[in-house]
């Protein structure tokens, strides 16, 4: 049970990391890349998009 629930938690912050790319002011290739870094790599790529992500 746990870890059903863990893990919708775990999507519901990689949603709201795609959504807040998405939502950046930068290039479509940027954000693409980031989408997919975050699918491919959900925990990594969290931890990637936390640090160097686009901002604003």
């Amino acid at each position: 049970m746990e870890l059903g629930i863990l893990g919708l938690i775990w999507l519901i912050i990689i949603i709201w990391a795609i959504v807040k790319t998405i939502q950046a002011k930068v290039g479509p290739v940027v954000k693409l890349c980031w989408v997919l870094i975050l699918i491919v790599f959900p925990i990594i790529g969290f931890l990637l998009w936390l640090f160097l992500g686009p901002k604003g």
